[in-house]
C-alpha cells in the first residue's frame, strides 16, 4: 500500500499537473465550448479512461514494450495528428454545437468520450508521462510495484475526472452564453476545429526523446 505522505505529495504534483495548461485542458474546455457541460464532461470522461489504460500500460511493462521500439513514437504521434486532423475536419462539417435543452446530437456523449479516450491513447507524450511519472512515488519496501503503480493510475484518474469536469462545467457556461449570440454556432466549430489542428501541430513538431527515459520531465499530461 502507498504511504500517506507518499499519496499527499502525489496529490500535489498532480494538481500542479493539471493547473499548467496542456493537450487535455484545451480538449475538455473546446467541447465545454462547442457542446456545453455535457460535452465537456463527456471529455473528462474519455482522458479518465485512457488514463486507466495507460496505468495498465505502464504497470504491465506494455508502455517499455513500446518505448524501447524507436520507431513507435513517430508511428504514435503521426496517427494521433491524422485523428486530430480527422476531428477538425468533422467539426467544421458538424451541423451545430450544443443547444440547452435540445436532446443529443450524433455527436453525443458517447462519441464524444471515445474521442477523448482515442486522442489520449495515440499520444506518446501521455504514454512516456506515465512511464516516468508514477514510478517517481513507488517505494518497492511497500509491497508489489505493480500493485502500487495501478493505486496511484486510479488516484490519477479519479483527480482528472474531478477537475476535468469542473473545467468542462465552467466552459460549458461560456458555451451557452455564446449559444445565445448570432453566429455563435459557427464560432463554437470553429474553434474546436482551430484547437484540434493545434495540437495536431503540436504532436507533429514533438522531438522524440533522446534522453533516458528516468531523466524525461514529468509532464505532458
Amino acid at each position: 500500500m502507498i504511504g500517506l505522505a507518499t499519496l499527499s505529495l502525489f496529490l500535489l504534483a498532480v494538481l500542479a499537473l493539471f493547473l499548467s495548461p496542456g493537450p487535455n485542458m484545451a480538449f475538455v474546455m473546446s467541447h465545454g465550448v462547442a457542446h456545453g457541460p455535457r460535452g465537456g464532461f463527456a471529455a473528462a470522461v474519455g482522458i479518465s479512461a485512457a488514463d486507466l489504460v495507460h496505468t495498465l500500460f505502464a504497470a504491465t511493462g506494455v508502455t517499455a514494450l513500446v518505448a524501447a521500439w524507436p520507431p513507435a513514437f513517430d508511428v504514435l504521434r503521426y496517427a494521433g495528428a491524422l485523428y486530430l486532423v480527422w476531428l477538425a475536419i468533422q467539426a467544421l462539417r458538424s451541423g451545430g454545437g450544443f443547444r440547452p435543452g435540445a436532446q443529443a446530437q450524433p455527436a453525443g456523449f458517447g462519441r464524444i468520450v471515445r474521442m477523448a479516450l482515442l486522442n489520449n491513447l495515440v499520444n506518446p507524450k501521455a504514454l512516456l508521462f506515465f512511464m516516468v511519472f508514477l514510478p517517481q512515488f513507488v517505494d518497492p519496501t511497500r509491497g508489489s510495484v505493480p500493485l502500487q503503480l495501478v493505486q496511484l493510475g486510479v488516484v490519477l484518474s479519479v483527480a482528472a475526472l474531478a477537475f476535468n469536469t469542473l473545467l468542462g462545467a465552467c466552459s460549458g457556461q461560456v458555451g451557452r452564453w455564446l449559444q445565445q449570440r448570432p453566429g455563435a454556432e459557427k464560432f463554437q466549430r470553429t474553434l474546436l476545429a482551430l484547437v484540434m489542428i493545434g495540437l495536431a501541430v503540436r504532436l507533429l513538431l514533438l522531438d522524440r526523446p533522446s534522453a533516458p527515459l528516468s531523466a524525461l520531465p514529468a509532464q505532458g499530461h
